[in-house]
């Protein structure tokens, strides 16, 4: 049982992995949510496809004076420190997290990932599909702001909580 993490979702302003726009993250403590951090962060390349504002919202303008990626992480690198990190689709959440260390040459600490969709799939195999929001729904979450950084991180959090 994992008692201890950090769930952490991001959102991308355009096709690359690496232009992450904004991070969500739900810190877990002895099963109990201790704390929430919502940041907004200039993307680069800083330009923000079509598709990516009509999935989540963001534009240019939201994060055009939001700080770069290095000084946020900078913030969060405490509050994660030591702790694994838990994500709907691990896969795309650890390759942008990859992908903008990469951007702005910061070394790479190989951080441990778990996957609540994964995780999901084995646990409920009778869901007609393992999507956050059919995932969380059927624990017991109303996930009404799909694609808010930090309201995907809540929903990672609680699905982790009863099935990590």
């Amino acid at each position: 049982m994992l008692n201890d993490f950090a769930a952490i979702d991001f959102e991308t302003a355009n096709k690359t992995w690496g232009s992450v726009c904004s991070v969500g993250i739900v810190i877990v403590r002895n099963r109990v949510v201790t704390k929430n951090i919502y940041k907004l962060i200039r993307p680069r390349p800083n330009y923000y496809s079509y598709w990516t504002t009509q999935i989540h919202g963001l534009t240019v303008k939201d994060t055009n004076t939001s700080p770069d990626f290095p000084e946020v992480w900078e913030e969060i690198i405490p509050e994660i420190e030591r702790l694994p990190l838990v994500a709907h689709n691990s896969s795309f959440d650890a390759g942008c997290l990859k992908a903008v260390h990469r951007i702005y040459e910061m070394p790479y600490p190989d951080y441990k990932f778990y996957c609540t969709c994964r995780a999901a799939r084995k646990r409920f195999p009778q869901l007609s599909n393992h999507k956050l929001p059919t995932v969380a729904k059927h624990c017991g979450f109303d996930l009404a702001n799909h694609h808010h950084a930090l309201a995907d991180a809540e929903a990672c959090a609680m699905i982790a909580l009863q099935i990590l």
